[in-house]
């Protein structure tokens, strides 16, 4: 009786033991929970102030840029009426023309910067499909046809609706569609070909979607850029900002779309665009 009684005081010191260590992990889990949770909002806040400084500080280098943009104009203007030798002249108006081109450099990588870092508003709507899709090529086609590139468009003999943000979404194919014609800038091909196919098709994951391609017949992208050819500031291109890419991508995304990349060396480039055409639940 004595062992049985033993025995059951040491059960119930155990299980009390077991309980509190239990309890006290639950309470230290918690803790930690607490602890980075503050700390993920500490730095979500962080990165807020820092957006918001930044695309301020842009905006303040904008205004100026635009000033000095303008006065290099004006002294160009100015130097012609100069009671001076020629060949000075023509030394201080390129002067003064390189100035003024690197400003407008300068505005331009503002520009992209800010269209990046900026805060996202989408308005969406239903459009057909095909509808966005020739109303770009149409603003485009002058563009390929002074780079010597055919512009080919397949549309989807469905034309389904989607629920979109009709200017956003054109910005993004713009995107894409301006750097396919930088890759075919010096391709050998002589069929050089920018290709916008449009396809509806079934999901395993996102059920019914449309899929944009836009194709390209130029070199390809090699594995050590394509692994970085979605981050912010990485091109290939001389003068470009690098924003083009993870623009498209971030508008994409917002659209609870993807956007892929596929490429074979010396046979062209595929970019993807897929979005769903039932707007997803939240």
């Amino acid at each position: 009786m004595i062992w049985v009684g033993v025995a059951l005081v040491a059960g119930l010191v155990i299980g009390s033991s077991v309980a509190y260590l239990l309890a006290a992990r639950r309470v230290r889990l918690s803790i930690v929970r607490v602890h980075n949770a503050r700390k993920r909002a500490q730095a979500a806040e962080h990165l807020a102030e820092i957006g918001s400084m930044t695309g301020g500080l842009a905006h303040e280098i904008k205004n100026p840029l635009s000033t000095i943009g303008l006065n290099a104009q004006l002294l160009s203007e100015a130097i012609e009426d100069l009671p001076i030798e020629e060949q000075d002249r023509s030394r201080l108006v390129r002067r003064i023309d390189a100035l003024g081109r690197e400003t407008e450099r300068l505005r331009g990588i503002l520009e992209d910067f800010l269209e990046y870092a900026g805060e996202l508003r989408l308005s969406i709507t239903e459009h057909p499909v095909n509808t966005i899709v020739e109303e770009l090529a149409d603003f485009f086609s002058p563009m390929a046809d002074g780079a010597g590139v055919r512009l080919r468009v397949e549309l989807d003999p469905q034309n389904p609706i989607v629920p979109v943000d009709a200017d956003h979404l054109k910005q993004a194919m713009l995107n894409l569609m301006l750097n396919a014609l930088h890759a075919m800038e010096h391709a050998q091909s002589p069929a050089r070909e920018l290709i916008l196919r449009v396809e509806s098709s079934e999901d395993e994951h996102d059920g019914e979607v449309i899929r944009i391609h836009v194709i390209d017949t130029g070199p390809g992208i090699d594995d050590q850029a394509r692994a970085r050819i979605f981050h912010p500031y990485f091109t290939t291109k001389s003068g470009g900002t690098g924003l083009g890419l993870p623009t498209a991508r971030r508008i994409i995304q917002a659209h609870h779309g993807r956007l892929e990349l596929h490429t074979e060396p010396g046979k062209g480039t595929d970019f993807v665009l897929t979005l769903p055409i039932q707007t997803p639940a939240h």
